[in-house]
């Protein structure tokens, strides 16, 4: 029997033709997929029409000739969205940013700023940025892992205190009185720490939703501290339902440790569907003929701060690399160091399958409709974030094929909600000083007795 409580939430990412390196070859999307508009236009409207939650858009800050082609020419995250809350209604829209190659103030008012003309619909991914060559672009030291993730607790801390510069009746606006807005509704920060300082107030109101929905998708214990603290919902690149529940434990559990209630768990998933084992098994071999060797080594590379693995026999083991990854994407390299171990892969194998995992969403309409029913009641789950590997036809699937199962057994009905943390079941972000007047009384009323 279906669980009430287990309504699945969908994402999809905007991430050019899709999360398939060369899925800009496939003859369904647009070959400039990644910078066509009227491409994220039309999917950004057919995921609002199918009852998706919101939109995601990834991001990052340095590319060199081995990059993916998707990430070599590419929209700048918050324009888009802000562009796609003009063509939407309902639909969320979350997007990256880094804590260590931007100023708090900004991100607060481009946020806010996207955060009131959708209406309330906006959420901010907050990353570190893994990539040592990202600080050649912005005249910086590349911070180690822990420190940036230190940096993003206070930039997070920041950014939600000049949110809240001012409550939500601040701005009364009465034009026989000549009262624009109420003085004693507006806030300066007068934030003085370790890596910022930030006087304030910010110079935008609060939105519908009071403030963005703040997404985390760091997966060492050092980024599972982090979302414990302070995400509303986190994304994950679980590969099975054993890792998404081992991830889920860590992360309630750190989430717990702070008085918090549990939070959403969004795994990026690249379902490959196909109406019988055969069809589905014709698509990924399909994909697969859209990469050479040298493209999945690339891919592979990137991973470990674009580590060139063509130096190293193809079929024999998979390399020895010490502590090669462990500054970059450190979830994601410990994972594939382990699987690659643990299985005796080889180096072939290895790239393979970390560019075009098969993965547990593959199969027949109904065999992909089980498995998210199943990561979701075994706790790997809240949700999922559609990726690809084409996102047309990914869409398309989900859409047409996957959707109504779930809705016929009870776990997907589409929401009406207006703003994202009513999508999400997240809720209102109640300024803080609007709060305190009450707590004062509270106090002086225990005192009193």
């Amino acid at each position: 029997m279906s669980n009430p409580s287990h309504n699945i939430k969908l994402g999809l990412m905007l991430h050019g033709a899709g999360s398939h390196m060369n899925a800009w070859r496939h003859p369904q999307p647009p070959a400039d997929a990644s910078v066509n508009f009227r491409y994220f236009t039309e999917l950004a409207q057919r995921a609002e029409q199918a009852g998706f939650d919101f939109l995601f858009v990834a991001d990052g800050l340095h590319i060199n000739e081995k990059s993916l082609p998707h990430f070599l020419n590419r929209f700048e995250p918050v324009a888009l969205l802000s562009a796609l809350a003009a063509v939407t209604e309902r639909i969320g829209l979350a997007g990256t940013i880094s804590t260590s190659y931007s100023d708090p103030f900004t991100v607060a008012r481009q946020l806010a700023t996207l955060d009131n003309i959708s209406g309330g619909r906006a959420g901010w991914n907050v990353v570190t940025s893994p990539l040592a060559g990202s600080s050649r672009n912005f005249g910086k030291q590349h911070p180690d892992h822990a420190l940036r993730y230190q940096i993003a607790e206070e930039y997070i801390n920041v950014v939600q205190g000049l949110w809240d510069s001012w409550e939500d009746d601040a701005f009364i606006r009465d034009r026989d009185s000549g009262v624009f807005f109420d003085a004693a509704k507006l806030h300066k920060l007068n934030h003085q720490g370790t890596f910022f300082s930030v006087e304030g107030p910010l110079n935008i109101q609060r939105s519908p939703q009071g403030q963005p929905v703040i997404f985390q998708a760091g997966a060492s214990d050092t980024g599972i501290a982090l979302a414990g603290k302070s995400a509303d919902a986190v994304f994950t690149n679980a590969r099975t339902l054993d890792e998404a529940r081992e991830y889920a434990d860590k992360l309630q559990a750190e989430v717990a440790s702070h008085g918090r209630d549990a939070v959403g768990i969004f795994p990026g998933i690249t379902p490959i569907v196909g109406k019988t084992p055969e069809e589905a098994e014709a698509r990924y071999q399909q994909l697969l003929s859209l990469l050479s060797v040298d493209d999945a080594l690339a891919y592979l590379g990137r991973f470990f701060d674009h580590h060139d693995f063509s130096q190293y026999p193809l079929d024999g083991p998979f390399p020895e690399l010490g502590d090669l990854g462990q500054n970059t994407f450190r979830s994601t390299t410990d994972s594939i160091k382990q699987r690659a171990k643990e299985h005796q892969l080889s180096l072939r194998q290895v790239a393979y399958e970390t560019t075009l995992p098969r993965g547990e969403f593959f199969g027949t309409p109904g065999q992909v409709a089980e498995t998210f029913i199943r990561w979701v009641e075994e706790g790997g789950a809240t949700g999922f974030i559609i990726t690809g590997p084409v996102l047309v036809e990914a869409l398309d699937d989900i859409t047409r094929y996957v959707l109504p199962i779930l809705k016929a057994r009870g776990y997907w009905q589409p929401s009406s909600a207006a703003t994202l943390r009513e999508r999400l079941n997240i809720p209102f972000k109640a300024n803080r000083y609007t709060q305190q007047p009450q707590q004062q009384h509270l106090e002086a009323a225990l005192f009193a007795k």
